[in-house]
Parts: C-alpha cells; sequence; structure tokens
C-alpha cells in the first residue's frame, strides 16, 4: 500500500508569537508569572501560530460547553479543507473511499466529526468511520499505521487520515502550573489528512513497508490530559525528552534490524516535533544533523505543536519538496499519551 498524498488545512489567523505571549500575559492577570511565561515562550523556538479564533474571542470562552462548541465549528471547516486537498491531490473522488480515520484530541462529538463531514462530502453510505481519541500527539502515525493495516486485507481499497487539533481552545487560564504556561506557548491549530490506497491501485507516493508500535509500561502520567468540568488540563511531564533520547533509538534500531536495515540507510526523517527539548533529545539520541530534520525544525517554527496533524503536515511538506527517489527509505515516527511511540517505515 502506498501513501498518495497529503493536505494540510489551517485557521486565517495567524498571530507573531510575542504577540500571543503578551495577550497571555494580559489574560493571566498575574505580574508574578509575566516573566516566567516569556522566558518559557521565548524557548519554544516558536515563531507564531495560528489560532481557530480571533485573540479577543478566547476571552468569550468562559466554560468547557462554550469552548467545546467554538472547537466544533471550526473542526469541521478544516477537516473539510484538509480532506478535499488530499483527495485532490491524489486524484481519488470522495466516493472512492472505502474507509477514514479520524483523530482528535482536543475536543468532543456524537455524531464524530468524521459523521459530520459525512453530509458535506460526497462519501458513500457504506464509508467504514473508524473515529480514534486519546491518543494525542502520536495519533496522526498511529492512524497512517492502522490505515496501512486495513488496506493489507483491500489491495484496490482507499483509507482517509484526518486529524484535527484545535489546542488554543483548551486553553486553562486558572492553571498555573509550568507544564500549562509552557503548553500555551508551544501548542497550536491544524488540521491534516492524508490518502493511503492499496496495492491494486496506482500512486507515485510512498509504499508502508512496515509498522510497529511501541508502549511503555507505567508512564501514564508523562502526557495527556486531566479532563473534567473545567474541559482539557494537560499532563506534561519533563519526562518526555528522557523518552525520546534514551529509549526510543533502540526502539528505532530494533525495528530496522528487523527490516534488515539501519539507521544510516534511512534518508528521509519524518518525525513529530514534540517541543525544541524533545526533538534535540530525538535527533543526539538518534544521532542525527538538524538538516535530517529540517523540515520538522520548520514546522515548529511556523506552526507549533499541532498535537496528532503535526507529523502528517511534515509528511505533507516532504511529499511536495522532497519527494524521494526510488531505493530511498524513509522513517515516519511519532510519541504521545500512553506513554508510547509508532514507527512507521516508508520505501519509495
Amino acid at each position: 500500500m502506498k501513501i498518495a498524498a497529503a493536505g494540510t488545512a489551517f485557521p486565517a489567523r495567524w498571530y507573531d508569537q510575542q504577540t500571543l505571549t503578551e495577550y497571555l500575559v494580559g489574560s493571566f492577570g498575574d505580574s508574578r508569572l509575566a516573566t516566567r511565561l516569556r522566558s518559557l515562550h521565548e524557548n519554544t523556538r516558536v515563531e507564531g501560530r495560528h489560532l481557530a479564533l480571533p485573540l479577543e474571542r478566547y476571552a468569550d470562552l468562559t466554560d468547557f460547553s462554550a469552548a467545546n462548541a467554538a472547537w466544533r465549528t471550526a473542526a469541521l471547516e478544516l477537516g473539510e479543507r484538509a480532506i478535499t486537498t488530499a483527495l485532490e491531490r491524489a486524484a481519488i473522488r470522495p466516493d472512492e473511499v472505502d474507509t477514514i480515520l479520524f483523530s482528535t484530541v482536543t475536543g468532543l462529538a456524537s455524531p464524530s466529526i468524521d459523521a459530520l463531514l459525512m453530509n458535506r462530502i460526497g462519501f458513500r453510505p457504506d464509508l467504514k468511520r473508524i473515529p480514534m481519541f486519546g491518543l494525542g500527539c502520536v495519533a496522526g502515525a498511529a492512524a497512517v499505521s492502522r490505515a496501512a493495516d486495513y488496506l493489507r486485507g483491500h489491495r484496490d481499497g482507499v483509507a482517509l487520515v484526518l486529524t484535527i487539533e484545535l489546542c488554543s481552545l483548551t486553553l486553562q487560564l486558572q492553571d498555573r502550573s509550568i507544564a500549562n504556561l509552557i503548553s500555551t506557548g508551544l501548542f497550536s491549530d491544524g488540521a491534516a489528512a492524508t490518502v493511503l490506497v492499496g496495492e491494486g491501485r496506482a500512486a507515485e507516493g510512498p509504499a508502508v513497508l512496515a509498522t510497529r508500535s511501541v508502549f511503555y509500561p507505567d508512564t501514564e502520567r508523562v502526557m495527556g490530559w486531566d479532563i473534567g468540568a473545567h474541559g482539557f488540563r494537560i499532563v506534561l511531564s519533563a519526562e518526555v525528552p528522557t523518552v525520546a533520547r534514551e529509549r526510543l533509538p533502540g526502539d528505532v534500531d530494533d525495528f530496522l534490524r528487523a527490516q534488515g536495515l539501519s539507521r544510516g540507510d534511512i534518508r528521509i526523517w519524518i518525525a513529530h516535533p514534540g517541543g525544541p527539548k524533545v526533538l534535540q533529545a530525538l535527533q543526539d539520541g538518534l544521532e542525527l544533523e538538524e538538516r535530517d530534520l529540517a523540515c520538522s525544525w520548520r514546522s515548529l517554527a511556523r506552526a507549533g505543536n499541532m498535537s496528532s496533524a503535526s507529523v502528517l503536515a511534515i509528511l505533507e511538506e516532504t511529499l511536495r519538496t522532497n519527494p524521494g527517489a526510488p531505493g530511498d527509505r524513509g522513517l515516519m515516527l511519532a510519541m504521545g499519551p500512553g506513554f508510547c511511540s509508532e514507527l512507521l517505515l516508508l520505501g519509495w
């Protein structure tokens, strides 16, 4: 099976990081936090981010109901745009899609967003829908892996992956923890879609040659959300860079060794950016140069961390600017709540 195309969709509003930081300094309303907040935001290496709402509208999100209603509206618009772009690039009609895997971790809807999009996009009534919630940053890579699993049994099939994350709508002004202060300077909004086709269909993109999921026991408080009447409150541990540096490289080596490969055989790296410490730890642990992860660093600077959508946005840029040559091998990877990681070997 192959990745035929990818597409992204961003909110129209993009704000530079300094503007966002100063808005949040005022919103927290605590002069004692100002210096710490500015310092933490400056260290994210984020230059600016897209937001689902105009800055002045965030003061209206007084409870979870208001935030989630805004999430639902924006998610539908962005999801439709991302899907339309990806399908057009793949030259696939909506009625040719056999299954859709939809992931988010920043809002709730029932019917889920994929079901609501059935009324806006011309999918078949027998489309197999697989909503996924809770995987966070790893979900973009994990959904592509599960789509590849589906296509192994459907050689003429078409699978669509959609990720939508509107992190700004989880804003918690009552939470003064370091984790939350960092998150307000790091996470952002966007959507991404990817089209995969079975072996019976022609496509120019890379083949998914193998995948592997890795779960790290007893790490459930490394990353995630505490969800309640307040909405989504971030759980973000300082252990994330440690896992990226000390544990993920061994998992990568084991995975590649099972395919008869080593790190030196990988020419294209498609890595979820996490944050600057996580990305640097990943780079150091895998003994890579910054140029190897240049696309990830650019994505972090331009758009921040879009959770599950980031790795697919990086995939989209890779396919557009560095499509690979016959025989090239690539590795797509992400980490997320669980704590866990997802690895995909790609071949051109």
